[in-house]
């Protein structure tokens, strides 16, 4: 009776011991934000904002003739466009608009001194302030400054990868597969929409795909690795590297990655792990989460367990069959 039981009880084991706690944890998604019309119940400034949202928040707008009294209907240019939902789902959304932006947009049609003016810049309201030291927005600044984007042109801003609509959630996702596809789209609003980065320079169009052609199995990197954990420098003391490097300098060994010493362990995986390490351990942690690479997360006691699972179920079954082969006989 035991040996029947036997087997099927080992390899159920080593199921269980391989994959515990995988369901729970990759289940898990980001909790949606509040709809608008609850978060205007907590915020009065909501209906403020409805002074601009109701043409940067819409496809088209309307603009009065004074001098025959109609009223002409325009398109509203697409990069004016700020949707309320993404808005209040974002990093931002306590703001009102006239929190960064001049009181003068309240003239229509916007008079040509306040679309010139110069935009805020992180460090102008998260510099120097104890409240946010924790993120060292100061090293990121420096960072920022030494970057391929800064030194590129004068053009380019905090504002060209933190839009209005920006949000981090790298702090807090369970859905880190999500987490790179918004971080990849921000890189790619530019590098792969020519419109736009030809704002900011005065290079040829490129080709993603062809320049990265050398990675086996591009897509599965584009899906798996954020466009920064390959062109960035590591900095340890902040969340997100800002220090964008040339070209030339970018990730190209298999080994950054897939080793003991994986860079994604110090980039893409280091806050979840780290947080997830005090409530899941380090085996469901590190080995059994989403922060898993082939050739980085080895650790001996699971291939101790492993290899005491796989023996025992060899001997189990050279026993079963030489217990009928004796039978037999």
């Amino acid at each position: 009776m035991l040996r029947k039981y036997l087997i099927p009880a080992i390899f159920t084991l080593s199921i269980g011991i391989l994959f515990f706690g995988i369901v729970e944890r990759s289940s898990g998604m980001d909790n949606p934000e509040p709809a608008l019309d609850s978060f205007r119940l907590i915020n009065d400034f909501v209906d403020e904002n409805e002074a601009c949202f109701k043409c940067h928040g819409e496809q088209k707008f309307q603009l009065p003739n004074e001098e025959d009294g109609r009223v002409l209907t325009r398109n509203m240019c697409p990069d004016y466009i700020f949707p309320r939902e993404d808005y209040y789902s974002g990093n931002h959304k306590s703001f009102m608009c006239y929190d960064c932006h001049s009181a003068e947009y309240d003239n229509f049609p916007h008079p040509l001194e306040p679309r010139l003016e110069e935009p805020w810049a992180c460090l102008d309201c998260h510099g120097y302030d104890e409240d946010y030291a924790q993120y060292n927005f100061e090293k990121i600044e420096e960072e920022y400054l030494q970057s391929v984007h800064h030194l590129a042109t004068e053009e380019f801003s905090c504002w060209k990868c933190h839009p209005h609509s920006y949000h981090i959630s790298i702090r807090n996702t369970e859905n880190l597969k999500a987490t790179i596809a918004y971080d990849n789209a921000i890189c790619l609003s530019c590098h792969a929409d020519f419109n736009q980065f030809q704002l900011l320079t005065d290079r040829e169009e490129i080709n993603i795909m062809q320049t990265h052609d050398w990675l086996p199995n591009e897509t599965l990197h584009f899906q798996n690795v954020r466009c920064i954990e390959c062109h960035t420098k590591i900095n340890e003391d902040i969340l997100v590297a800002h220090l964008v490097q040339p070209k030339e300098k970018a990730v190209r060994l298999c080994s950054k990655c897939h080793s003991s010493n994986s860079i994604l362990m110090h980039t893409l995986y280091k806050f979840q792990s780290r947080e997830a390490r005090g409530e899941y351990g380090f085996i469901n942690a590190v080995v059994m989460n989403e922060a898993y690479v082939i050739g980085a997360n080895r650790n001996k006691y699971l291939n101790m367990i492993s290899v005491i699972l796989f023996g025992l179920t060899f001997l189990g079954l050279l026993a079963h069959i030489s217990f009928r082969i004796i039978k037999k006989v």
